[in-house]
């Protein structure tokens, strides 16, 4: 059994309710509920997060240190800001996978640069929350390979 670390930054936990026109009509709870559904299903767990202060991000990583065997993150609007976060990142040694569920590049220009990505083993972008499906699959396949 491993351990997966799910993290989400600033205004997730209003998914469903911000812009759903961009966002979808899923909660974070409905996110979560799916995550948990694929790595139990697998004989794994997650650790499965949201908050909208950048410290506390940096602290889940800090944590996830020798006991996760991979991030997945949706950083929010840190994706474009936060050097700290990458910089949390780049202490993890295990893979890591940004994801967006909007397509970042199709979207306002101060969008399309993304610290966490030079971290990053993949990114997925705009393919809604099954983006977060997605990358917790392929961390899960990766132990497999």
């Amino acid at each position: 059994m491993s351990l997966f670390t799910i993290l989400n930054g600033p205004n997730l936990n209003l998914l469903g309710q911000r812009q759903p026109e961009i966002y979808g009509r899923e909660t974070l709870a409905d996110v979560e509920a799916a995550c948990r559904e694929i790595a139990v299903a697998e004989g794994h767990e997650i650790f499965f997060a949201q908050s909208n202060r950048e410290y506390e991000l940096i602290d889940w990583i800090h944590e996830a240190r020798g006991k996760s065997a991979g991030i997945v993150i949706n950083p929010g609007a840190f994706t474009h800001t936060s050097v700290a976060i990458l910089d949390a990142l780049n202490t993890f040694e295990a893979p890591v996978i940004e994801v967006h569920i909007s397509n970042i590049h199709k979207r306002e220009v101060f969008r399309h640069h993304s610290y966490v990505s030079t971290r990053a083993e993949g990114v997925i972008a705009g393919l809604g929350v099954e983006g977060y499906e997605m990358a917790l699959r392929h961390l899960i396949g990766r132990l497999s390979r």
